[in-house]
């Protein structure tokens, strides 16, 4: 008789996980409780335009492609990725009420070095050792931290991670913030080292500098992106899952995680429905999973332990489909505002309000995506960070969401307009939706109206950070973005993988190897090179 499995959550994490199970030979079923997979990275149309609703950067392909081969096909199979140049678009606050002068930042080594040295002497030599240093940090990350479940001390006692110790503990004391101050004068080229801390749910102030290890994705490596939009990216996880034998169900809340003597054996849905298992995964959110589908005393993270949590920041998205042409703007345009430290303050600091001028991001896909947006339009993605509070409110369609958040969006908009030399922008707006914290809360339960997931603060990575397995409830089962390893869609596929690790008693900090003849065999989905 096979072994069964239940995963409650159709993000690209439950999907991961229940492919990889699939392949593994579980009997897998997978209850989403939207109309459709996609969790965070989701979808919404209007007017003949596509917006994603969530992640945008497609970053550290090697994990993506990984994790396909490990299901028999390749990302080349499934996804069209193009490349992105410049791989994103600056525009500091400017001075007064002139637009501000963009800065083009094209990755590869000799063009970093490039910008550099133009915007302060001696820079460029100094950023060679700082991506020096950020490639192998990001090899120690990848062979030694990130595929860990820490089910055991054994990677970390490994010589290979003791020999780094020196080296370490700086880069885990010191926040990236000055680390970045110590080589660095230039304000935009600190910001532009700085602000992947975003990605990872945290400020450059609070995050370790042992996080300057992502300067070397977007700076040396490059940015891809997935033509669709990271509705592809979803469909092609959702399409290997199927294909190695997984049944995904959607408009399926699950309201209980079963239970008998300490041990998960199905769940039960909102309509009453009765589900058996041997094991259960949850990819749902873990405050959401912990406290509202489980009895007190089966918590392995109660609401008590929630309270001194970082829950990163909330978020206003602006999704924005605009009549005529844009080049003004990238594919990725980030807004810097001056004051770099009262931003972050705003969004993390102990007195919390919406930031403004805020510090933001601009995704343009119809630069590079003629699917997303009708002909002689854009297509508009904008996320401000702002505080994880719901209070503030819900967004809404054309204006109706609430007072707080539409205020913030008129104001955004307004500062992209005056920034990057677009005066008429507001009135060639034909769609509009926000989305806000209360969004996230209610739509996708994430706790505190997060919208990334627990922050990357030192006391919440690696080992510190909520693990894969429960330690109240054998067989039961955690990944997604607020447990191991952490947030983005990269770190969502590994923790499908440290579930599987932990079900084969796997406790190295190595990858799982991958099959010998890529893409072939059971696992191969009808991808791009197929049609």
């Amino acid at each position: 008789m096979s072994r069964t499995a239940l995963v409650i959550g159709g993000g690209i994490s439950g999907l991961a996980t229940a492919a990889l199970l699939a392949r593994d030979g579980w009997r897998v079923d997978l209850h989403e409780a939207a109309d459709e997979v996609g969790g965070r990275a989701g979808s919404w149309e209007s007017d003949g335009f596509r917006f994603d609703t969530g992640p945008s950067w497609y970053l550290m392909p090697e994990v993506f492609d990984h994790f396909f081969r490990l299901c028999g096909t390749t990302a080349a199979q499934q996804l069209d990725l193009i490349p992105l140049t410049p791989a994103y678009r600056v525009y500091p606050e400017p001075d007064g009420d002139a637009s501000s002068t963009p800065i083009d930042v094209v990755s590869g080594r000799a063009h970093a070095r490039e910008l550099f040295e133009s915007r302060e002497p001696g820079a460029g030599a100094r950023l060679d050792e700082y991506l020096d240093s950020a490639h192998d940090a990001y090899e120690l990350a990848v062979s030694r931290f990130l595929y860990d479940t820490y089910a055991s001390t054994k990677g970390l006692r490994s010589p290979a991670v003791a020999g780094q110790l020196p080296r370490l503990a700086p880069l885990l004391t010191r926040s990236l913030h000055d680390h970045v101050a110590r080589r660095f004068s230039d304000p935009v080229l600190r910001q532009i080292l700085g602000y992947p801390a975003v990605f990872l749910g945290s400020s450059p102030f609070d995050a370790p500098s042992l996080y300057h290890l992502m300067s070397h994705l977007d700076l040396d490596e490059g940015v891809l992106y997935p033509q669709g939009g990271f509705t592809e990216v979803i469909a092609a996880v959702a399409r290997v899952a199927e294909a190695q034998g997984a049944t995904l169900h959607t408009s399926s809340p699950v309201a209980e995680i079963l239970t008998q003597d300490a041990r998960a054996i199905g769940i039960r849905l909102a309509d009453g429905t009765v589900h058996e298992a041997d094991i259960v995964v949850s990819s749902a959110d873990l405050h959401a999973t912990e406290t509202t589908m489980l009895p007190a005393s089966l918590q392995t993270y109660p609401q008590r332990w929630w309270r001194r949590r970082n829950p990163g920041p909330g978020a206003l998205l602006l999704l924005l489909g605009v009549e005529g042409e844009l080049p003004e703007l990238a594919h990725h345009t980030l807004l810097f505002a001056r004051d770099w430290q009262k931003n972050f303050g705003d969004v993390f600091g102990r007195d919390t309000r919406i930031p403004d001028p805020a510090s933001l991001y601009v995704c343009r896909p119809s630069a590079t995506d003629p699917t997303v947006a009708p002909v002689g339009s854009e297509n508009l993605f904008v996320l401000v960070p702002m505080p994880a509070d719901p209070s503030l409110g819900r967004g809404g369609i054309g204006g109706e969401g609430a007072p707080l958040i539409e205020e913030a969006a008129d104001r955004v908009i307004a500062q992209i307009a005056a920034w990057t030399g677009i005066p008429d922008l507001a009135a060639r707006i034909r769609v509009r939706r926000t989305i806000a914290p209360a969004d996230f809360e209610a739509d996708l339960g994430a706790w505190r109206g997060g919208a990334l997931g627990l922050a990357h603060t030192l006391a919440q990575s690696a080992v510190f950070r909520p693990r894969n397995a429960s330690r109240k409830v054998g067989g039961l089962f955690y990944a997604g973005t607020s447990v191991l390893p952490g947030i983005g869609l990269p770190m969502c596929l590994i923790s499908a993988e440290l579930v599987v690790k932990r079900l084969r008693g796997d406790d190295g900090a190595a990858r799982l190897p991958e099959p010998s003849g890529v893409g072939a065999g059971r696992g191969v989905g009808p991808g791009r090179d197929d049609a």
